[in-house]
């Protein structure tokens, strides 16, 4: 009874599926044998894969599956190969004065090559991939030669270990720049901006900056030097040149003065080891702004 209902094609003499397009008729051709192998033989592997290997997602993990595989296992394992080859040397520059390694050492060597990996891991979401830093969020630029705390090898080792105005190290470095947006009127702000511009070699009102060097004076010069020259003891940037953490124009240097800045590094003693922090020292030392 159903084949008299069914609806033969009569151009080939096979059946369809009822459906129909624009008067063209789809055939209900079987799928061809390998198609069909080939789709079982997939559905069996990928069963066989769940059960062998980790797969299923559960609440706070995942099966493990039958052979216990686990790629971070061996990972972890691989590391810890390397790290037991490297055992020597990174001992040796974990225990070195920095100050005293010669270049040609194959510690020193060592330590730049993984401190530059070290760098890439923990530093370059703030400083840059090629540490250049970011202006606009102030991170510095590790390039120049223009440290706010020195740029010997212990001075960056110091920075590094403790950070800068982080509330988890009581060794931290720490500056604090009063907003004077609570001590100057807008117009002696003003005056004050427009004598860090021309001191700065920037082109700045005259007049305005001649009654700003006195609030200048009497405001900034004990933290930024008479001259605009900075004091690293205290991590007070200088002024008298062209290159700015936050920027170095007049609307920048008016929100600086008027709300101050407070940026903040965290304590990587806290985070690496005594090997990595000595690495990427070396690392940041080399890269030319080193002193």
């Amino acid at each position: 009874m159903a084949d008299e209902n069914k609806d033969i094609d009569q151009v080939t003499g096979t059946d369809t599926t009822g459906h129909e397009w624009d008067g063209i008729k789809e055939l209900n051709n079987p799928l061809p044998r390998w198609w069909l192998w080939t789709f079982y033989g997939t559905v069996a592997w990928g069963l066989a894969y769940t059960i062998a290997y980790p797969a299923w997602p559960l609440v706070n993990s995942a099966t493990q599956g039958l052979l216990g595989y686990s790629t971070r296992a061996e990972v972890a394992e691989r590391i810890a190969e390397v790290d037991a080859r490297n055992a020597e040397v990174s001992e040796r520059l974990a225990a070195a004065d920095l100050s005293t390694l010669a270049p040609d050492d194959p510690a020193h060597r060592f330590g730049v090559a993984g401190g530059a990996s070290v760098f890439l891991a923990n530093c370059s979401q703030c400083h840059g991939q090629g540490a250049a830093g970011v202006q606009a969020a102030g991170y510095p630029n590790l390039l120049d030669d223009a440290w706010l705390w020195g740029g010997t090898l212990e001075e960056i080792e110091y920075t590094v270990r403790h950070g800068i105005r982080n509330e988890t190290d009581p060794d931290a470095r720490w500056s604090e720049m009063p907003a004077f947006g609570d001590i100057l009127s807008d117009e002696e702000i003003g005056q004050t901006v427009e004598y860090v511009l021309a001191i700065s070699g920037q082109e700045h009102d005259a007049a305005m900056a001649e009654q700003g060097m006195v609030w200048f004076e009497e405001q900034c010069s004990a933290c930024h030097g008479v001259n605009g020259e900075g004091d690293r003891l205290q991590g007070a940037p200088t002024l008298n040149d062209a290159i700015w953490l936050y920027g170095g124009d007049r609307e920048t240097l008016t929100e600086t003065v008027t709300y101050s800045r407070f940026g903040v590094m965290p304590a990587w003693g806290e985070r690496l080891d005594e090997y990595e922090i000595k690495a990427v020292t070396l690392y940041l030392h080399q890269l030319g702004g080193g002193e």
